[in-house]
């Protein structure tokens, strides 16, 4: 067994000079491709189990990681949150609930705690949605009906969106701000139906819908190209909407998705909609929102607790399907719902385990900031210490979209070594490509590696080729 561990070392130790040549070939390519001469890059390869520097070039430079971000704020969130973390939202009485006579004298409040995956998409699809589950739960214990109001209350998060996300991105599904009344993913769907190439678009319907408000849009939408180029804007928090752009010729109930305006009000909504279904009168008959946070010092009395998913499954959507929201949820638990405070922690937790947080900046959790930077370096040295912490690798490393197979991976390197071998982390914002993960090599080592690119000319399309020929010389080793 010795014996054979040091003849594959020996081995390798004569193929990292070739390794090293192939992709020093690539990278100097880079330098006179008229798509990348103006660019900035910087690439970083370890061996995941040691840390040595296989490859690297420019690997300190502060560059824009976009979504590789979200694995430095959720491989640290396993600490400081724990795998077992699961967020709460709680059912409160605020008055008197009399079992005998199953009326609750007073509102019914909702506290939310920061949970992004109520009713999400990703854990929600069959079955009981969430406020019915809870309507049974409070039917259960006798209630038969509610003097008061249904009160969704998100207070336990400041109500504004993370510094300087731009204009294009704040008003659509991807930059909707975290909530800590999350409902729905934040999202709703304008549905159009559009004609010929050249005419307007036109909206059909919306959904969801809420009780006490409508949506108010301005569309200038028009039918061309083959996918979704429509953009809302406005501010995130009315229901005033104005969208812009394109989307294919021809089809029916095309989805456009916009970021809801109040999540904790449509909560609010759909769980009196509920009640009223399984029989548990509203004397009041209205729900509402409150973000002032002056529910937490109110007396009242618990009635019913909601447990989240896990933290590990959580990750494993935030990363598989770059949710920006999951993850800036997961940044303000770890602050406690302080946004600041959990900035802080993460680049604490990295500099307690000895790296060096000066190529680390961080506006957001996430990486849809384009203020945020690190280093290929960072990351790389960041994805070698969780691969020797085995709870923290496991979780990060299943998060990871797996090349040629899954997610934004999907298309990498088919045909080729490293699919089912390489797994990445993908991030793509306007002029940003970049890729950090882990590959298995064909002799059988483990590498971590991170590469940024920003500000290349061309399309993304064509940037995402040139990294992928990066990406599968990797697998040579």
């Amino acid at each position: 067994m010795k014996r054979t561990g040091l003849i594959v070392n020996i081995l390798i130790s004569l193929l990292v000079p070739a390794f090293r040549a192939q992709v020093s070939e690539i990278v100097s390519g880079w330098q006179k491709d008229p798509l990348l001469k103006s660019a900035s890059f910087g690439v970083s390869v370890l061996n995941a189990k040691t840390s040595e520097s296989l490859f690297e070039y420019n690997s300190k430079q502060s560059l824009v990681p976009a979504s590789t971000l979200k694995l430095v704020t959720t491989a640290a969130a396993i600490h400081l949150l724990g795998t077992g973390y699961r967020f709460e939202t709680k059912l409160f009485c605020v008055g008197s609930f009399d079992k005998t006579s199953g009326i609750l004298q007073g509102d019914l409040l909702i506290l939310g705690g920061g949970d992004p995956t109520l009713q999400s998409e990703n854990f929600f699809k069959e079955g009981l949605s969430v406020t019915d589950t809870w309507a049974k739960a409070l039917k259960d214990l006798g209630m038969k009906e509610i003097t008061g109001k249904i009160i969704g209350d998100a207070g336990y998060f400041p109500r504004n969106i993370p510094n300087n996300w731009i204009w294009e991105d704040i008003c659509n599904y991807y930059g909707t701000a975290p909530c800590a009344l999350s409902y729905k993913d934040n999202k709703f769907t304008v549905f159009y139906e559009s004609k010929e190439e050249g005419s307007s678009a036109s909206i059909r319907s919306f959904s969801p819908q809420y009780l006490s408000n409508t949506y108010n849009i301005t569309s200038n939408v028009i039918a061309k190209g083959t996918g979704d180029e429509a953009y809302g804007y406005g501010d995130p928090f009315s229901f005033s909407r104005e969208i812009k752009g394109t989307i294919p010729a021809n089809r029916n109930n095309y989805e456009v998705e916009l970021t809801l305006p109040d999540p904790a009000l449509l909560c609010a909504e759909e769980l009196y909609l509920s009640l009223k279904k399984i029989g548990i009168q509203i004397k009041d008959g209205s729900a509402c929102s409150d973000y002032s946070g002056k529910n937490s010092n109110t007396a009242k009395r618990l009635l019913y607790t909601h447990y989240s998913p896990s933290l590990e499954r959580i990750i494993y959507f935030t990363n598989q399907k770059s949710n920006n929201l999951y993850c800036e949820s997961i940044l303000r638990a770890i602050g406690k719902g302080k946004p600041d405070k959990g900035l802080n922690l993460v680049k604490k937790h990295w500099a307690n385990r000895g790296l060096d947080t000066t190529e680390l900046y961080m506006e957001d959790a996430s990486g849809l900031s384009r203020i945020n930077t690190t280093s290929a370096r960072f990351e790389s040295q960041m994805l070698s210490k969780v691969y020797r912490d085995s709870l923290v690798y496991h979780i990060i490393n299943n998060s990871l979209p797996i090349s040629g197979k899954q997610g934004s991976m999907s298309s990498i390197g088919k045909g080729t070594l490293i699919e089912n071998n390489l797994r990445a982390k993908t991030g793509y914002i306007t002029r940003v490509r970049a890729y950090s993960g882990y590959v298995k090599t064909k002799s059988g080592k483990d590498l971590a590696f991170s590469v940024i690119l920003n500000n290349y000319n061309g399309s993304a399309r064509e940037a995402k080729l040139r990294l992928e020929k990066f990406l599968i010389a990797l697998g040579e080793l």
